[in-house]
């Protein structure tokens, strides 16, 4: 197992590349998360929102663990996401992800009737029972429709296993109060995703930031999370402003989708989202091709 944290620095969440019938392509995928070792990320996030964790069977996450496993081989640690509407299918994909040889795991509240905190909590409690791994806490109301509340965050941080917390973008803005809060009622490892809020979270401290342009394009992602993990506010801002057109393509079009017309536009996948969800129409994807071309050419 790697020595460094799964849940400090830059992580990185690449898509899960799949044909119409929700077969993983575990060559791309391998190819893919090569492209994110031989970068350097702190570590990889696997089966998370971008990588279409939802929408895969539970065999073919497990395949995806597995080419994971064999790709990565233990030079960044892994982290798979095992997120699943009942507490006993998360708790067999755990056991799938332990089995297969994952370093940390991931889960959201997924949900269809909306659970109250106290569903959470056991659920939370149930599936972490079920491997030694340590746990990451996905909180993303944007697609879970549940909010956790403080307390229950801290509740959920007296079990061995959760040392961290996945956040969304603080409404407000106001990274240093919200992470001031969380770590008055926790010690869990802080990390945020919605890639827009890279600089201001790490400027503001956070441990971790969980990216999902990085699972494409580590590299410049990388030079705005170092200048700002480091403090030096006139870089980071620079990386940041050189980023701000993909920024605004996230916003419009929803990351997902860019990230698919993204692989396609770098010739490193084919693949479509998941039905129903589509790919971007061709203005968009001109669009997303100039936001590229900096990167890329």
């Amino acid at each position: 197992m790697p020595s460094s944290s799964p849940f400090h620095g830059l992580l990185a969440f690449p898509i899960t590349p799949a044909d119409d019938h929700g077969r993983v392509d575990t060559d791309t995928l391998s190819h893919l998360l090569e492209r994110l070792c031989e970068a350097g990320v702190d570590s990889i996030g696997l089966l998370g929102s971008t990588g279409v964790y939802a929408y895969l069977s539970r065999e073919e996450r497990r395949r995806a663990v597995e080419a994971a496993v064999e790709c990565v081989d233990g030079r960044v640690p892994l982290m798979v996401g095992v997120g699943a509407l009942r507490t006993d299918h998360a708790q067999e994909l755990a056991r799938d992800a332990t089995r297969a040889g994952a370093d940390a795991l991931l889960m959201a509240p997924v949900s269809y009737t909306p659970l109250t905190q106290e569903e959470a909590y056991e659920h939370y409690l149930a599936v972490s029972a079920t491997t030694p791994l340590r746990f990451c806490i996905y909180n993303n109301p944007g697609t879970t429709h549940f909010t956790f509340s403080v307390e229950l965050i801290e509740r959920l941080s007296r079990i061995e296993t959760i040392q961290a917390i996945k956040m969304p973008l603080p409404s407000d803005g106001d990274y240093s109060g919200e992470l001031r809060r969380l770590r008055e009622a926790s010690d869990l490892a802080i990390g945020y995703s919605g890639d827009w809020g890279t600089a201001d979270a790490f400027l503001a401290g956070a441990d971790a930031f969980y990216s999902v342009l990085a699972g494409t394009l580590p590299r410049p992602v990388q030079e705005l999370a170092r200048a700002a993990q480091a403090g030096n506010v006139e870089e980071a801002r620079r990386f940041d402003a050189a980023l701000a057109h993909l920024w605004d393509m996230f916003k419009a079009y929803g990351s997902l989708r860019v990230m698919y017309a993204l692989l396609d536009l770098m010739g490193l996948s084919s693949a479509k989202p998941p039905l129903p969800v589509r790919g971007l129409g061709s203005d968009a994807r001109r669009q997303v091709a100039d936001a590229l071309e900096p990167f890329w050419n």
